[in-house]
């Protein structure tokens, strides 16, 4: 990939970094550079990419993205292997759930090379900024917006990819326990909607929901359908599979007003080769309870990107709350992050060609 590079003014000191990746929590800490694809119709698409010091963008007051939200992104995380490279989880399907948002919001798609070269510029040159504490990681956040200066409601015409990069500890500041839930009486995503595009409205949506969630102590918040508000959805960013005690794992169906996450497809693939029967099936909140009273639901596993695999212990509610088990972590939610985190990190052999050795 070609790439324009300039240089930066003033990197961050040695012992100023090494404080800095020393704890880094979650999105709060930023690594020097980022890289950026400007996108104009006029000029045929997309231009050469540039890498240089990460800094505040330049917008006009009237550019689209901040009237009409033409705006998408992804996450993704690199790994420190045990011979010092880092590897990328399954790369290409971020590129292409990116492009699948891309068109839902009416913006151009960006060709998978230019993706993927990005990032890889991006981590040869900040690579020293991962973090060596437990559970850590580089969490990489591609993103794209709507750059034209207009008012009216239309497409843009241009627009800025932008590849930014965070060093990053645990998700949960609860560390590695199973967490609380709290079931909201609004609404993420309705048929025929966003829901499963990755765009910030969504997430902002979620906003409210997620602050009443966490004021009543609980760690994330449980969103059902639109239509009836029955069937069990997904959480505030990440998706939900039910283990049951006769083996059977079900996880909520893609019917366009969920997220497809590439870690639930991933888990997926795993539970299958565990033995385990999955079904994309509808699941609904009674139910839940009905199956967490009985003994029947033995497990719960939240999976995302940023928190990975979660086991779920508790669900509270309007209507009160129930445990799931014993309220910890299952034997095949530690499995699995075992499993996959491994996979990730290059402790376990990748036998599906998911990892990208940068």
């Amino acid at each position: 990939m070609q790439l324009t590079r300039l240089p930066h003014p003033s990197p961050t000191p040695a012992a100023a970094l090494e404080s800095l990746i020393a704890d880094p929590g979650f999105g709060t800490v930023f690594t020097d550079h980022m890289v950026t694809i400007d996108y104009d119709e006029a000029l045929g698409g997309w231009q050469t990419p540039v890498l240089g010091p990460r800094e505040p963008i330049a917008l006009d007051p009237a550019a689209s993205v901040l009237h009409y939200a033409q705006e998408i992104f992804e996450g993704l995380k690199a790994y420190r292997h045990p011979d010092g490279a880092l590897g990328l989880f399954r790369p290409e399907a971020n590129a292409a759930r990116f492009n699948a948002s891309a068109e839902r919001l009416a913006m151009p798609a960006l060709p998978q090379e230019l993706f993927l070269g990005a990032i890889r510029a991006l981590l040869e040159v900040d690579g020293e900024w991962y973090p060596a504490v437990e559970g850590g990681s580089l969490y990489l956040r591609p993103f794209m917006i709507a750059t034209e200066a207009f008012l009216g409601v239309r497409p843009a015409k241009r627009y800025k990819f932008i590849v930014i990069a965070s060093p990053a500890g645990n998700y949960f500041k609860s560390g590695a326990k199973a967490v609380s839930i709290w079931i909201s009486d609004y609404t993420r995503a309705a048929p025929g909607g966003t829901g499963a595009a990755k765009c910030g409205g969504n997430y902002a949506a979620s906003l409210v929901p997620t602050g009443q969630a966490f004021a009543m102590g609980h760690d994330q918040v449980l969103f059902l359908d639109a239509v009836e508000k029955r069937w069990v959805e997904e959480l505030g960013g990440m998706n939900l599979f039910f283990v049951f005690a006769d083996g059977t794992v079900i996880t909520p169906p893609l019917t366009g007003t969920i997220l497809p996450g590439i870690t639930r497809n991933s888990l997926v693939t795993l539970l299958q080769e565990q033995g385990l029967r999955v079904s994309e099936a509808p699941y609904s909140i009674d139910q839940w309870r009905e199956d967490a009273a009985s003994g029947h639901l033995v497990e719960v596993m939240a999976c995302g990107t940023a928190a990975v695999v979660t086991a779920v212990g508790k669900v509270a509610g309007p209507r009160g709350e129930f445990t799931i088990g014993a309220g910890g972590i299952g034997q095949t939610t530690a499995s699995l992050r075992e499993t996959l985190v491994g996979i990730q990190t290059g402790r376990i052999a990748d036998t599906h060609g998911w990892v990208t050795r940068m």
